[in-house]
């Protein structure tokens, strides 16, 4: 069946990660409204080893995995990974390639863009067809602008994703898996895999998130998000923020949810004192369930609310806080 969107599968520590899942959801909504068949949805796993990995991409969303397996591409290389995906993507011809924008999809994708003298739009944080032409919607001047970038008849259309855009693929699907040879020696590469070394615990992943609480510049000062904190550790949720929140260091970047932070599609999103600038709104605007509380009946953020209360947050969310305690102290 001919390919017509090809994605990156990512793996780590024997395990594949999450995007490859998103990813896979956002191909089968676009293959959906362009009304192309599941089958043209497949995947790209690469390095040494995968047979069972391939084979979880195989039963959740790709029609078929092509597992690249050889010892130079065991481990991450921009190299290794360029040469690859170039390979299946010449040999394949998707319309659409999805990769994550993750450190290895932003260090890849460009390359592999490049490579093929085809143009690619990164950190996107939606992919919509109209008209039958998939536009593609990134953040520019750092999340000050909100670019839809047409690329034309240009063909692969590559884009690297935002970890969050899109709900995961949670389907079952009975994909095939094919095996073949990466094709590439480790002399031919410029680069070498050392290892990885990974950051302190305790980083928060908003993208990740069922339940998160945010807070906006109507918090009033560092010191008072107790209240917010309270609330997101009583649903066991994560504490977000909107852009005046961090921009004033009241809480570090990571919190920071919006087109200059990042996407979110929690279950629940409860937004406090924020008013609801548009760069904060299409960070969250899929999340499945919002309440918004603000003192001001007319905040942008309403419009987005599946719930809104109109009164002070300094009242409401402690008596939140209060209600959810006493509802699972009695579950």
């Amino acid at each position: 069946m001919p390919c017509r969107i090809l994605i990156l599968a990512e793996h780590e520590d024997g395990a594949l990660r999450e995007t490859t899942f998103e990813l896979l959801g956002m191909a089968h909504r676009l293959a959906g409204d362009a009304g192309w068949p599941p089958s043209g949805i497949k995947a790209v796993l690469i390095g040494q080893g995968l047979g069972d990995l391939a084979g979880s991409a195989a039963a959740r969303g790709a029609a078929e995995v092509i597992c690249v397996e050889g010892e130079a591409v065991k481990d991450y290389t921009c190299d290794g990974y360029t040469r690859v995906l170039e390979s299946v993507i010449k040999a394949e011809s998707p319309e659409i390639v999805l990769i994550g924008h993750t450190p290895n999809g932003w260090d890849t994708a460009p390359m592999v863009a490049a490579g093929l003298g085809v143009p690619i739009a990164t950190e996107c944080s939606q992919v919509a067809l109209e008209s039958g032409r998939p536009l593609f919607t990134r953040k520019a001047f750092n999340g000050k602008f909100i670019q839809v970038v047409d690329m034309g008849d240009a063909r692969p259309k590559i884009a690297t994703i935002q970890k969050g855009a899109a709900p995961a693929y949670t389907g079952t699907t009975q994909g095939a898996v094919r095996t073949v040879p990466a094709g590439v020696g480790a002399d031919q590469l410029r680069a070498r895999f050392v290892g990885i070394k990974k950051g302190e615990g305790g980083a928060v992943d908003l993208t990740q998130a069922a339940v998160i609480v945010s807070g906006g510049r109507g918090v009033g000062a560092p010191e008072k998000f107790g209240v917010i904190r309270e609330l997101a550790q009583a649903l066991g949720g994560q504490v977000g923020a909107s852009r005046p929140v961090t921009d004033m260091g009241w809480l570090p970047h990571e919190h920071q949810v919006g087109s200059s932070g990042v996407t979110v599609n929690p279950k629940l999103y409860i937004a406090c004192g924020i008013s609801g600038a548009i760069q904060h709104i299409v960070g969250m605007k899929g999340a499945g369930y919002i309440i918004a509380i603000n003192k001001d009946p007319d905040a942008p953020i309403f419009s987005v609310a599946d719930v809104g209360v109109v009164g002070d947050l300094f009242e409401i969310v402690p008596a939140l806080t209060k209600a959810v305690k006493e509802a699972k102290g009695r579950a």
